[in-house]
């Protein structure tokens, strides 16, 4: 067994700017590839994921580790041990590292996810279902229970990217509880929007990438899957609230929604709408742009938690390259600038200082 400290990837990441650390890493094989240099030199490139990251190793020939890469495959539950440290060509690089392979415990660990991540996930999961619960309109309400009764396991696994922003086992869990504080704080500055049609549509937005960007129960490596890649998500999505519609409508708690207003029609159309242009422009994937105040505050509330989430992820990693300036993090327009730190004002005066004023 390794007695250096083990890190998730996230914190190695961190750690490892403008400095060499000794340390070792949990992750799953995602990919395995042997290359060439340009002068003909094999050498081996692989990439490792956890809960929450990847990284690229290389192992060159003339390492250690070039033979078990050898003998490794992909799926392989390891830990990398190793001297880390942030290179500007190809970011966070290993020096002189071995590996071995987990065992059962901990690999489930692994799985399981660092301690804060299952809690904030769990508590992000829990308000979804709160805010889902206390929508008014009993079809959107009756709608989103089916949701989560059917697909709660799913969801809870599926990423919210495949890159960008939330691109992590459990990320899209993280990024609707978040985009639902967001339209609920919307809807309370706008009293002319539909506050559980917004709700809905934001449960609802990405819910194609349970299949898109789903992740399997016994890993971190996302399979590409066919059903996503020939409709995407917005078209599963559409396809998955029509069919959980169809259900729902056949309910004897529908029996009695045949008065109720607006129509239970106009409720579907509505809500296929937001789904269809939560993208916001057509050269984006949208079928169609917002045509509806509620079609533009899900885009929106969409859009700023996606930036949010890559500049936090991107001041956590990115090279400095002058005193408070960070580079580029694809795909965000340029260069990072530090924030400005929140204002604290200054500590009263003592008794003592007054009274010799």
């Amino acid at each position: 067994m390794n007695s250096t400290e083990v890190l998730p990837l996230s914190v190695l990441k961190q750690r490892a700017q403008g400095a060499r650390i000794e340390s070792a890493v949990h992750g799953q094989v995602e990919s395995l590839v042997k290359k060439e240099t340009r002068d003909g030199k094999p050498f081996w490139e692989l990439t490792l994921a956890d809960a929450e990251a990847k990284m690229t190793l290389r192992a060159w020939s003339d390492a250690p580790a070039f033979a078990l890469c050898e003998e490794m495959a992909v799926g392989a539950f390891l830990e990398v041990a190793g001297e880390f440290a942030h290179n500007g060509t190809f970011g966070l690089d290993a020096k002189r590292w071995t590996c071995r392979e987990l065992t059962l415990d901990e690999r489930d660990a692994l799985l399981a996810g660092p301690p804060e991540l299952r809690e904030k996930q769990a508590a992000d999961y829990a308000f979804i279902e709160q805010t889902a619960a206390a929508i008014g309109d009993p079809r959107l309400r009756g709608l989103s229970r089916q949701f989560l009764g059917e697909y709660g396991p799913r969801f809870r696994r599926a990423a919210a990217a495949r890159g960008n922003h939330h691109a992590r086992r459990g990320g899209l869990v993280e990024h609707v509880a978040q985009m639902l504080r967001g339209a609920l704080a919307v809807a309370g500055v706008y009293p002319m929007l539909n506050r559980d049609l917004l709700v809905a549509g934001v449960l609802f937005h990405d819910a194609g990438k349970l299949w898109e960007n789903a992740l399997p129960a016994d890993g971190f490596t996302m399979p590409f899957d066919e059903r996503g890649e020939m409709l995407g998500h917005i078209t599963i999505g559409i396809e998955l609230v029509n069919a959980l519609w169809r259900k729902l409508i056949a309910t004897e708690e529908a029996a009695g929604w045949a008065t109720l207003q607006p129509a239970s029609e106009d409720v579907r159309l509505h809500l296929l709408h937001l789904l269809a242009a939560h993208h916001g422009e057509l050269q984006f994937g949208s079928p169609v742009v917002p045509k509806t105040p509620e079609a533009w505050a899900l885009h929106y509330v969409d859009n700023l938690d996606a930036k949010m989430e890559m500049m936090t992820a991107a001041y956590a990693t990115a090279r400095q390259l002058a005193p408070r300036i960070q580079e580029r993090v694809w795909p965000l327009p340029g260069n990072l600038v530090a924030p400005l730190g929140v204002y604290s004002p200054p500590p009263p005066e003592s008794v003592d200082t007054a009274e010799e004023k």
